[in-house]
């Protein structure tokens, strides 16, 4: 008899059985199938999400890069813009800041109507806050001239209007004129000057216009709505905004690229929650195979669980002999998975670019998508999460099986089999 039980003696059985020939060969067939349907769910796991975070991060790139990092403004209308400007030039971080005038309305030619933005711009002041410049595909931002009414738009708008530089466009605004021969909504023809790509989803909405055109345009009465800010680091500017808010005192209003595009960013997110979520239940479902397997395992060895249990092993001992061959059964598909995941999401731009170029077929068509690559991001803690994630639920697929075992009588277990 078994005086004293060796700590490593259930995994050493465990082992034993995992490798074992079995007299049922699908048993083995399950086990198999439990393997790699948990080094397929890891492995799916940490492909999608790398390409989630890659196309996050693409987006951030492209769209960061031409909006302000933030925006101040008042209470009231802001005449004297400059006062404002001296009066922060000062703030930690802040690189630039340009007056803006913001407002929506309608474009329109040859029959075809787009809800826009517009923006009225200083072209002088405004190129040190966004790089749009550097994005136009005709024309330039500095033929936006006072008094010209000339205008720039992405490149989105331009192909649904149909237009190309020097074409009248037409602007409607949300407003009303009352006139002796009744009341018609305030309307003004520009003429397109240039056209940008930045490849993000401004290329759809945003128009720009010269600031002096955009306060005759709004009717400000020569005041304009606020400051756009430029800082040192984009990511550090919700926190360089707060503080300069604070700073100012009540009367001004502050806010930063995260609450102005948040929620694109935040729908981005769930969706990669989401995602991640449904290709959870491809674990789940090994986790079933991986149950499965051990019942039948346990079934086929309920007279070798009799004569450990006879020779002394405690019934603890026989759970721990079960959930060792259970845990390292989902171990191993989880390092398979992961290591063919991590390869996989590192590597994945440069083989899809290959096989682009080898079969002439794009997978992107850059007139359709802002992105014309399949991009990806491999983050280790994305890695951590799904593997540890995968080792609980394969440990939480072990318990039954193992208590079932556990629950065997030797002398019931020894009768059937004689």
């Amino acid at each position: 008899m078994i005086a004293q039980t060796s700590p490593s003696l259930p995994l050493f059985i465990g082992l034993r059985y995992i490798r074992a020939k079995r007299r049922n060969g699908f048993i083995s067939f399950v086990s198999l199938f439990a393997l790699g349907g948990m080094a397929l769910g890891v492995f799916a796991l940490i492909v999608v999400l790398s390409v989630m975070n890659g196309f996050d991060h693409e987006l951030k790139q492209r769209l960061l890069r031409v909006v302000p990092h933030g925006f101040l403004s008042t209470s009231t209308p802001l005449h004297n813009w400059q006062a404002l400007g001296e009066k922060i030039a000062s703030t930690p971080e802040l690189k630039a800041f340009a007056p803006y005038i913001e407002g929506q309305g309608l474009l329109s030619y040859a029959g075809n109507v787009k809800p826009i933005q517009i923006e009225g711009i200083d072209p002088q002041y405004e190129s040190a806050i966004s790089i749009v410049n550097q994005f136009m595909l005709v024309g330039d931002m500095a033929e936006l001239k006072p008094g010209e009414y000339g205008i720039v738009m992405g490149s989105l708008i331009a192909r649904f209007l149909g237009v190309t530089t020097g074409d009248k466009v037409s602007v409607t605004l949300p407003q009303v004129s009352v006139t002796p021969a009744g009341i018609f909504p305030r309307a003004k023809r520009f003429t397109l000057v240039g056209v940008f790509e930045a490849g993000a989803q401004v290329d759809q909405y945003l128009t720009l216009i010269h600031i002096d055109d955009a306060k005759t345009l709004f009717r400000t009465g020569g005041a304009v709505d606020g400051l756009h800010l430029k800082f040192d680091d984009i990511y550090r500017a919700p926190e360089a905004v707060q503080s300069l808010a604070s700073r100012l005192g009540s009367g001004y209003v502050a806010k930063d690229w995260s609450q102005t595009q948040g929620s694109l960013f935040q729908a981005v997110k769930m969706e990669k929650t989401v995602v991640g979520l449904m290709l959870g239940i491809i674990i789940a479902v090994a986790a079933f195979n991986i149950v499965t397997s051990l019942i039948m395992m346990v079934a086929e060895k309920r007279g070798d669980i009799a004569v450990l249990r006879t020779l002394g092993m405690s019934r603890w001992d026989i759970i721990r002999i079960f959930m060792a061959q259970g845990i390292i059964l989902g171990l191993g598909g989880i390092a398979i998975g992961a290591a063919f995941g991590v390869v996989t999401a590192v590597w994945l731009p440069d083989a899809m670019q290959l096989i682009e170029s080898l079969t002439g077929f794009q997978l992107f068509d850059p007139n359709v998508y802002f992105v014309a690559y399949l991009p990806s991001q491999w983050q280790w803690q994305d890695t951590v999460l799904v593997c540890a994630m995968a080792v609980v639920v394969a440990v939480l697929a072990t318990i039954y099986p193992a208590f079932r075992a556990s629950q065997i009588e030797p002398a019931e277990a020894l009768r059937y089999d004689l």
